[in-house]
């Protein structure tokens, strides 16, 4: 690994831990709820796994799919916020490995941005210099990982060149290379079988060995 003059995040899964998916297809169903539809809990939660507007329902019921994803983020944004103050998405212990890093640091993740926020003030981490969630319309549900619009977002306000993204997904990987910037997948408990079909620059299974790897990339460089 070479010396980076900023390293950048994914949130859920690296920061905090990932979200109950339970929690998120009752926010969906709620979500149709709110314009008198109910849906199947199978439905929903095939629209969390795939993540994307289900047109046939939409389509059915005769609802705009602008204004129903609109409705549909700001219910998981604040479903999440009420699991997180009953004791769901706590943060990892590691997380403190970051204080000993002496370069710019960014988030980018795939949950809304609010959601993200929420989770920073929540939790009192403050080590981001700059912070990206996802917007909660149809053009930013577009830009999600794998795309790299938010990456190279952060990129710009981090004035980097040589950056680092740290990610626990295979999306988090393509994002960093369709990007320009190495990666790294962090292998925690929740993706320990999980393969890779994207090669990513190196792998650690946790934050203080990815700070041990910079630390020493730094002293040689």
């Amino acid at each position: 690994m070479i010396e980076y003059d900023a390293v950048i995040f994914d949130n859920d899964g690296v920061i905090v831990e990932p979200s109950d998916r339970g929690v998120l297809v009752e926010a969906v169903a709620d979500a149709f709820a709110a314009f008198d539809v109910t849906v199947e809990r199978e439905q929903a939660a095939q629209s969390v796994k795939e993540g994307v507007v289900p047109r046939d329902l939409l389509d059915e019921y005769g609802l705009d799919p602008e204004v129903f994803w609109h409705r549909r983020e700001l219910t998981a944004s604040l479903a999440q916020q009420v699991h997180t103050r009953e004791g769901g998405k706590p943060v990892y212990d590691d997380v403190t490995a970051l204080e000993t890093l002496d370069v710019p640091l960014g988030l980018v993740s795939n949950n809304q941005h609010a959601t993200v926020e929420f989770l920073l003030a929540y939790h009192g981490i403050g080590y981001f210099d700059t912070v990206y969630g996802r917007q909660p319309t149809l053009a930013g549900a577009a830009r999600r990982k794998p795309e790299p619009h938010y990456i190279e977002q952060a990129l710009f306000d981090l004035d980097a060149t040589e950056a680092l993204y740290v990610g626990d997904s295979e999306k988090d990987i393509v994002a960093a290379q369709r990007a320009g910037v190495d990666s790294v997948f962090l292998r925690r408990d929740h993706v320990t079988d999980t393969t890779l079909s994207v090669e990513p620059t190196a792998e650690v299974p946790d934050l203080w060995a990815l700070v041990d790897r910079l630390e020493k990339s730094s002293e040689s460089g």
